[in-house]
């Protein structure tokens, strides 16, 4: 595995981030990832951390951050965590392996560490 792309349920920018915040605020916006990666508009120091420990790069990108060929591939599948096999794109964690991980970055890792070891 070359890279894994981890892939917000949100629009990235001010305004992306705006509306993710009040969609937050009244129930109607959710990610998962977002919940692993972030505490309130900062990165996690336990992200932080596992982003210098693990051993593949993992970028972390907003839907309309995505190459087109990311894009086309996670459409309608967001959050997810996706591994690009020397340009094949596999799916590595879909939304509800997000959840199951339960905002926790340590259960994050080891779903992670099972896949790129």
């Amino acid at each position: 595995m070359d890279t894994l792309y981890g892939v917000y349920n949100a629009d990235g920018g001010i305004m992306g981030e705006l509306a993710y915040v009040w969609g937050k605020i009244r129930g109607t916006a959710h990610c998962a990832l977002c919940d692993i990666t972030h505490r309130g508009v900062s990165k996690k120091k336990q992200w932080k951390e596992y982003e210098e420990r693990i051993r593949v790069p993992i970028e972390l990108l907003h839907i309309n951050e995505q190459e087109e060929a990311l894009a086309q591939f996670t459409e309608g599948k967001t959050p997810c965590v996706v591994g690009d096999y020397s340009g094949e794109l596999k799916m590595v964690m879909n939304a509800e392996d997000l959840e199951e991980c339960g905002k926790s970055v340590e259960k994050f890792e080891s779903f992670i560490s099972k896949i790129i070891s």
